[in-house]
C-alpha cells in the first residue's frame, strides 16, 4: 500500500491506498483508537489479495476511551475526504472498521450518534457506503430513540466473547435495534477479545486466544467473502 498526504483545511493527514483494477470493490477502512491501519495487516493484505481497492486514513491516537465530538467529526470528515480524493464519484464503497472506527461508519451510513442526552454529534451521511463490516463496535452512541432508523445497508458485525470493552451484548442490542429491512449478520468468536482483530494490539494487553493467527486468517477470509457478496 502506498501512503499519500491529503489536506483538511489548514491541516494534513496521511492515507494508505491500495490501488486495484477499474470496477474492483472499494474498501474504506476506519481504524480504532490507535489510528494506524497497518496494525490490521492480515485483514488489509487479505482484502488486497482479493482484488479490492483500499482507502485507509491515518489518525492521531485518541487520548481517551471516550472520544470528543471534535475527534469523532474529524474522523468522519477525513474518511469522506479520502474517498473524494481516491475513488470515482459513482463508485460504491464497503466500510470496514474496528472499534471506534466501526461506530463512525455506522454514523456515516445514516445513524444518529450521541454522546449523551442533548449531545448529538452531527456527522454527514455518505451515500457511497453500500455495506458495513463492523469489528468490535461500541454501540452506546446509538441508544437514543430511532437513532438507527435511517441505516439502510447490510451489516456484518463481529465480536469476541471475552471482549470487556465492547461485549457481545452491545452488538446483539444493535442488531435488534436496526430496521427490520436491514440484514445484520452477527458473529461471536468464543474466547476472542477486543484487540484480537489486530495484528499489533496496544502494548501491555494480553491476548486471550490460544491461536490468534488462525482467528486473524479466519475473520479476514469472511470479511473478503462479505465484500464480494
Amino acid at each position: 500500500m502506498l501512503t499519500q498526504t491529503l489536506q483538511d483545511g489548514g491541516d494534513s493527514f496521511k492515507v494508505s491506498v491500495q490501488e486495484a483494477a477499474t470496477g474492483a470493490p472499494v474498501v474504506l477502512f476506519a481504524v480504532g483508537t490507535g489510528g494506524q491501519p497497518e496494525r490490521h495487516a492480515t485483514l488489509l493484505n487479505a482484502l488486497a489479495e482479493s482484488g479490492c481497492m483500499i482507502v485507509a486514513p491515518h489518525f492521531e491516537r485518541l487520548a481517551s476511551t471516550t472520544p470528543s465530538e471534535d475527534e469523532l467529526t474529524l474522523r468522519a470528515r477525513r474518511l469522506s475526504l479520502a474517498l473524494d480524493a481516491f475513488i470515482e464519484p459513482s463508485a460504491k464503497v464497503i466500510g470496514v472498521g474496528h472499534s471506534i472506527g466501526a461506530a463512525t461508519l455506522v454514523a456515516m451510513a445514516g445513524a444518529q450518534m450521541w454522546l449523551g442526552p442533548g449531545r448529538r454529534i452531527w456527522i454527514a451521511p455518505d451515500g457511497r457506503l453500500t455495506r458495513l463490516a463492523l469489528l468490535a463496535p461500541p454501540t452506546g452512541f446509538f441508544r437514543a430513540p430511532a437513532a438507527l432508523d435511517a441505516v439502510r445497508v447490510p451489516v456484518l458485525t463481529w465480536v469476541g466473547s471475552a471482549d470487556s470493552i465492547t461485549p457481545p451484548i452491545q452488538t446483539e442490542w444493535m442488531a435488534s435495534a436496526m430496521p427490520d429491512s436491514v440484514s445484520v449478520d452477527v458473529r461471536v468468536t468464543e474466547g476472542a477479545g477486543h484487540f484480537s482483530f489486530m495484528d499489533t494490539p496496544p502494548p501491555h494487553t494480553t491476548e486471550p486466544l490460544p491461536d490468534k493467527n488462525a482467528f486473524l486468517q479466519e475473520y479476514s477470509r469472511e470479511i473478503c467473502k462479505f465484500m464480494i457478496g
